[in-house]
């Protein structure tokens, strides 16, 4: 059993009595997770799963049919937890957990689990502001597939402290990082470790995405463009990305690109890195770059390995986020004469440190060291696929194995 990293913060008590509500990408061990928690606790009976006709039954029958077992799993000084698996299909969703809140406030812990609708209704506005806290759970990182304890920034640290204690990390988990660039971080394939149930996977979870997530979420009727958009996108990967070029690749017009596009990243297929232009000379101001959580999908392994990058900066900053350390995000730095370092983390909207992503060991291009002076003399990181690679020079630039640093 590989444990999650968000298992020991989603469920923290310093969190209070907001109902945890933890979305992320379709398949990649949601109700694992909540299903594990519980069953540490001696709760496996408060788990209900609302795609369960039985659940649904129960619900008409008494808004309230599991009051009952909260009662009977009270434990002295501690409240039971109660997990309510994809009621976000249920109509008038919302309104059901605001009650259950509301009432049971004071009686239980509610966790809900569901994939893109939880993370895209808050962003509107909603009567159920306060009464939860969103937790993303993304792709396996190499911390998680190795065992290894999440690379934690402490309160106050500054990114070169950071910086030195990864340092301080012995090992080079190599086989476990060629293994997730092989088969990507969702766990099923991953521990499958199958090239032929791998394909299979890959290929049904289009279908699903599409035949499922698209169609709840979006009034997109040409559903084929969604397919058209997952196969075509993996060769555009690490480059900023033009909707017209796509659209004339395509041969569908714009509407068409940028809808399919949007249903891309709420049903968590991909997310987008978007360009730094603050305190850089001739900043380009200028699209997004596209990244997928199946990092597996881009065949070239140059854009496989910065793919996997981006999602290892995504799901360490996410967690950090969400844990309560600091705002964290992750954009990308581009001047106008095409220079670019692929990453920089900002921490509560300041530089904080650059990465880039290179197959081989090697110096770092000039124009790195030029966007680390003028973000702030922030550290620059470049993290390579090649093992054995750990190299300091100057006061804050590193090169670093994947299979390390991660």
């Amino acid at each position: 059993m590989i444990k999650r990293h968000l298992f020991s913060i989603a469920f923290a008590e310093e969190f209070g009595r907001q109902m945890r509500f933890i979305a992320g990408p379709r398949q990649v061990g949601k109700t694992t997770l909540v299903r594990d928690f519980l069953k540490n606790l001696g709760l496996d009976h408060l788990y209900f799963n609302w795609d369960m006709r039985q659940t649904r039954d129960l619900f008409i029958k008494d808004t309230y049919f599991f009051e009952s077992n909260l009662y009977d799993s009270r434990k002295e000084g501690k409240l039971p937890w109660a997990a309510m698996d994809e009621i976000h299909k249920m109509p008038k969703w919302k309104n059901i957990l605001k009650d259950y809140f509301d009432k049971f406030e004071n009686t239980a812990r509610f966790i809900i689990t569901g994939s893109a609708r939880l993370d895209w209704f808050r962003k509107s506005g909603d009567a159920l502001t306060g009464r939860y806290f969103l937790f993303r759970l993304f792709p396996l990182c190499l911390s998680e597939a190795s065992g290894r304890s999440l690379p934690q920034v402490l309160p106050g640290e500054s990114a070169g402290d950071f910086l030195e204690r990864q340092l301080d990390r012995t090992g080079y988990e190599q086989a476990t990082l060629e293994q997730l660039l092989e088969y990507s971080g969702f766990p099923e394939p991953f521990t499958k470790n199958s090239p032929r149930f791998f394909r299979r996977w890959q290929t049904d979870m289009v279908d699903q995405i599409i035949r499922e997530d698209v169609r709840d979420l979006t009034r997109i009727i040409d559903l084929e463009n969604i397919a058209v958009m997952i196969r075509h996108l993996p060769r555009r990967v690490g480059s900023p990305l033009s909707l017209n070029s796509i659209r004339e690749d395509m041969d569908v017009s714009y509407t068409a690109v940028k809808n399919a596009l949007r249903a891309m990243q709420l049903t968590y297929v991909v997310f987008m890195v978007a360009p730094y232009s603050r305190n850089i000379a001739r900043s380009l101001k200028k699209e997004p770059k596209c990244y997928f959580f199946d990092w597996t999908r881009c065949e070239d392994a140059g854009g496989r390995f910065e793919n996997y990058v981006a999602g290892e900066l995504k799901a360490m900053t996410a967690l950090w986020k969400d844990g309560g350390t600091a705002d964290f995000d992750l954009v990308y730095v581009r001047t106008k004469d095409g220079k670019e370092t692929d990453f920089l983390v900002l921490k509560d909207g300041e530089p904080w440190c650059l990465f880039e992503a290179k197959l081989k060991d090697g110096p770092p291009a000039s124009h790195h060291y030029r966007h680390a002076e003028a973000l702030g003399e922030i550290p620059f990181v470049q993290i390579v696929r090649e093992p054995k690679v750990v190299k300091k020079s100057g006061l804050a630039v590193y090169r670093i194995s994947a299979s390390r640093f991660f």
